[in-house]
């Protein structure tokens, strides 16, 4: 069979001065490529994705739909009126509030640049009123609380109790884990002020902590899980993948999440991008793309987890995540659990935009919260038995990734079909790689500008 090729446009920035330039998407066999020309700074040419399995046919396709309400005016033309703005065709999923710019650490990767001379923490009010205005805007859409490390904020069960209280019913701290080791009973205060899930920074091995976050960290790490566990918080473990770094601890990764199931939740893969604090010149270097990850995932469990069981999302644009739920079987196992969303060999229907929103925020607030056993029967037991026991999500265990888009690899297209957006100071939402996209010199899109941390 001949090897596929094609060109598809869309428009993307130049990463040099950001300027909105034309671009392509180009398919090369199984692998695919952002082209674009910058009428300045030439042509950049980066692979973003590098198959098997091929970039086409690995697809969701999504009817968009503009995202309720409409907070910002469309005038310069995307991704210049974020907020959100009439261009962008998915609803808000997951709405993200940084809640300090203070870190204690000074990760070489961070996205944020945390810890750079940050400016005051806002305090519990003005967090209300924000929580209380995207509320309003958006539903009752999960919620993660970022930063900076949320946990450097000595009122920190404060800001989750008014997170709940402006309706949120599902809120997720996204840490490094070290306040909850040094403290085991913060994990406690903080369930009881309604948290529900720790997004813990987890990169591996201690060789892996020291070049991606500045020291070793790993019994630190074990010791977080083991406090938000104990407090009945679920945890999910994310690494930052960066090649040659951690891209040959997948497994290892896996298999230590698994033995500590159904405590840990799953692990969320997110490859290394160009910006915050991390660029590079990334347009010719090596990255660690989705399908990279897949056949690490497959190579490195000795086929327990397979490239075909994962599937793209009903979410977000298909070409920025994977995911699979998997069964906890027997001493360690996993086994594939049927899925709404279907695998590359077999593109499902389209999906509307609002409806993949709804059944992707359902689906993690369920599978990532602390974990649920079925309903316990005596005797034999019927299909809807059987359902109900399926259904537990204490025998559940999910494998996902997502890759961020950077200055180099930015499609727009992907772009307005993002469902994680940023909740600005001034009330706007803007889809995660745009606030955090960083030109090669270190210039901001959006953070650091007015409304944005």
């Amino acid at each position: 069979m001949a090897a596929s090729s094609g060109s598809y446009p869309t428009m993307s920035l130049c990463p040099v001065c950001l300027r909105r330039v034309p671009a392509r998407r180009e398919v090369d066999g199984a692998d695919g490529y952002v082209v674009k020309t910058c009428p300045e700074h030439g042509e950049f040419r980066t692979r973003f994705w590098h198959g098997p399995p091929a970039m086409v046919g690995w697809n969701r396709p999504k009817v968009p739909g503009n995202p309720p309400p409409i907070l910002t005016e469309s005038r310069l033309g995307c991704p210049h009126d974020c907020g959100l703005c009439p261009e962008h065709g998915q609803h808000t999923c997951t709405a993200l509030f940084e809640i300090t710019a203070r870190c204690n650490l000074s990760c070489p990767v961070c996205f944020a640049s945390a810890g750079n001379t940050p400016p005051p923490d806002p305090e519990v009010p003005a967090l209300s009123e924000r929580f209380a205005r995207i509320f309003e805007a958006t539903g009752p859409v999960n919620v993660q609380l970022s930063g900076g490390e949320p946990t450097v904020r000595n009122d920190l069960p404060e800001v989750v109790a008014a997170c709940r209280k402006a309706g949120f019913s599902f809120v997720q701290l996204n840490t490094n884990g070290l306040a909850l080791a040094a403290d085991p009973g913060l994990a406690g205060r903080l369930a009881d002020a309604g948290l529900v899930s720790v997004f813990l920074q987890f990169d591996g091995n201690d060789d892996a902590c020291r070049v991606l976050r500045g020291g070793p960290l790993y019994e630190t790490k074990l010791a977080a899980i083991e406090a938000c566990v104990g407090a009945n918080i679920g945890v999910v473990l994310v690494p930052t993948v960066a090649p040659g770094v951690n891209d040959g601890q997948l497994g290892d990764i896996v298999r230590l999440a698994r033995s500590m199931a159904p405590g840990v939740r799953g692990v969320h893969f997110q490859p290394v991008s160009s910006f915050g604090r991390y660029p590079w010149a990334a347009g010719p270097a090596a990255r660690v793309t989705l399908p990279d990850l897949m056949r690490g995932l497959e190579d490195q469990t000795d086929g327990m987890i397979r490239a075909e069981h994962f599937h793209p999302p009903g979410c977000e644009h298909s070409l920025c995540s994977f995911s699979q739920p998997y069964f906890l079987e027997g001493d360690g196992g996993l086994r594939p659990a049927p899925t709404s969303g279907q695998s590359c060999c077999s593109p499902p229907p389209p999906i509307a935009a609002d409806e993949g929103a709804r059944r992707s925020r359902n689906f993690v607030a369920r599978q990532w919260a602390a974990p649920t056993d079925a309903p316990k029967k005596d005797g034999p037991m019927d299909d809807f038995d059987r359902f109900l026991a399926d259904a537990a999500t204490a025998r559940r265990f999910t494998v996902s990734a997502m890759a961020f888009q950077d200055a180099w690899t930015l499609d727009l297209e992907r772009t307005r079909g993002c469902c994680i957006h940023v909740a600005t100071t001034d009330n706007r939402l803007i889809p995660f790689c745009l606030y955090n996209l960083t030109a090669t010199d270190g210039r901001t899109l959006y953070r650091g500008h007015d409304g944005c941390v």
